[in-house]
């Protein structure tokens, strides 16, 4: 039997045995959705960071560098700036906040910060978290279908079903504690192969010195990120500098990435979850060490890959795969394949969660069944999960880059809901008004620049993330005063909890 295939097969076991493990922990809609805020530091930190990669940090990101080299690394710099300061500034707070007014999800936090009767808000959030974060999924599974097809000889169609299969199952089973132990194992796992990969590449190939030397034998601009260097297989071009400076737009595109961390709900909800507010500096530093580690090691993975690799590739995002099929036998292969189908995991489940919460807490409990026992939300927010998971298969099976899709929810995501997080958790004069004409003012201008105004190079979460800001802000300066009992609650939540 391939062992490829048993080292898939025993990791799914196992990942599916967490979720086992974890349905029978489940008893209300607050441990499904937030575990009952029990993560300690350690978990939180990994299975935050874990879900925020994807399959993108194997796949994507060392496509990038593989075809353009050193000139993707702003990407890493960004993300990694961004995720330091969302732990530094948005955790702490946001833990204690969501306590301070009982909210379990993102939009229960809007809701309830705001005393929004009206309930726009909830359902704005719900909306918008629905709509990026279906494209989100389909990104995963687009990455599960490009794995099994490679690795396994599976037709793409068939790949990406059973993805769908195995990730929506112990999502279904689990819920949040499932999730992130999961992505705890499969966090592990990635920040392993993403250090030994290319490690083992430069032992071999004679060292830092001899390696930079032969991605300069082919083009010097390779190790240079203030060049733009351009890669077309089906083209047939390969590594020729298209441009001797790296434009402004180009850069302040590729450092806004990091702008997207402080609207990502599947990231923020880990902030919730952690035990104490206390424990967040551990969690912090675990994380950003994390993040710094797996991104240094992608990029190394993909600039590798042009020297390493038997010839050029197809599709540059199979980088990682090529690499482990040549280097490792395939018992060794067949572990670091497994951290692939990790990071594609660790994502898609967390990004599933978080949509089943908007359908069953921010639409059935709130507008059609107001009394529903907690049971019942349970498994409606279960039959949520299929639902979404099958809404993104459509989509994954039409194609696309994995790069592609993730920067467009990624972008729709970090716009609509950064600058509300940030004005919630920073500002005392913050209105209902204002962060609900922020939300929909960021996703809306994704989603135009996206489609008209693409031609200019500015990634559209430069865009909407200002100008969301700036409606939260006239709105909110020139809008009512917040009720007296909205200002007493930020500062109630400015202050360390008793219970800490």
């Amino acid at each position: 039997m391939d062992p490829v295939l048993i080292t898939f097969t025993i990791y799914i076991g196992g990942m599916l045995l967490i979720g086992y493990y974890y349905y029978r922990q489940n008893e209300n809609i607050s441990d499904y959705f937030l575990g009952g805020r029990s993560l300690n530091p350690f978990v939180t930190a990994l299975s935050a960071q874990a879900s925020d990669m994807s399959g993108w940090l194997l796949m994507g990101f060392p496509g990038a560098i593989y075809a353009g080299g050193f000139n993707g690394m702003w990407i890493g710099i960004g993300l990694a700036i961004g995720t330091y300061l969302n732990w530094q500034f948005t955790a702490q707070r946001l833990r204690r906040y969501t306590e301070v007014v009982d909210s379990i999800t993102i939009a229960d936090f809007f809701e309830n910060r705001f005393k929004d009767k009206s309930r726009a808000l909830r359902v704005v959030t719900a909306l918008a978290i629905l709509v990026f974060f279906t494209i989100y999924v389909s990104s995963g599974l687009v990455a599960g279908g490009l794995l099994f097809e490679n690795i396994l000889g599976i037709n793409y169609r068939l790949a990406v079903i059973l993805a769908v299969i195995v990730i929506g199952l112990y999502t279904f089973l689990g819920g949040f504690l499932a999730v992130s132990w999961t992505d705890f194992v499969q966090g592990t796992l990635m920040v392993l192969a993403l250090l030994i990969v290319p490690l083992t590449i430069i032992s071999l190939r004679g060292g830092f010195t001899e390696v930079f030397n032969q991605i300069a034998s082919i083009n010097p601009d390779l190790l240079d990120a203030s060049k733009t260097v351009s890669y077309s297989f089906a083209n047939d071009v390969k590594w020729i500098t298209t441009s001797e400076n790296l434009s402004f737009i180009s850069l302040i595109s590729l450092l806004g990435w990091g702008l997207g961390y402080f609207g990502m709900p599947h990231i923020l909800v880990r902030f919730m979850g952690i035990k104490s507010a206390k424990q967040i500096p551990i969690s912090q530093f675990v994380g950003v060490s994390w993040v710094v580690v797996s991104l240094l090691g992608a990029v190394f993975v993909g600039a590798l890959g042009i020297i390493a690799a038997p010839e050029a590739l197809q599709n540059t995002e199979t980088v990682f795969l090529v690499l482990l099929q040549k280097l490792f036998n395939p018992w060794v292969a067949g572990v670091f394949l497994a951290a692939v189908l990790a990071a594609i995991m660790s994502t898609i489940d967390s990004q599933l969660l978080v949509s089943s919460s908007a359908l069953a807490e921010d639409f059935y409990k709130s507008f059609i069944r107001p009394d529903a026992s907690q049971k019942e939300l349970l498994w409606i927010s279960r039959a949520a999960v299929l639902l979404i998971t099958l809404i993104a298969l459509f989509f994954a099976l039409s194609g696309g880059t994995i790069l592609d899709i993730v920067s467009y929810a990624w972008a729709g995501l970090g716009a609509s809901f950064g600058p509300a997080i940030l004005f919630s958790l920073f500002w005392k004069k913050t209105t209902r008004n204002g962060v609900l004409g922020g939300i929909i003012t960021g996703g809306l201008v994704v989603i135009i620049w996206k489609n008209l105004f693409a031609y200019t190079g500015l990634y559209e979460i430069i865009p909407g993330f200002f100008l969301s800001a700036l409606v939260i802000y006239i709105l909110s300066y020139f809008g009512k005063d917040p009720l007296p009992e909205v200002v007493k609650e930020f500062e109630t939540a400015m202050k360390p909890l008793e219970n800490e």
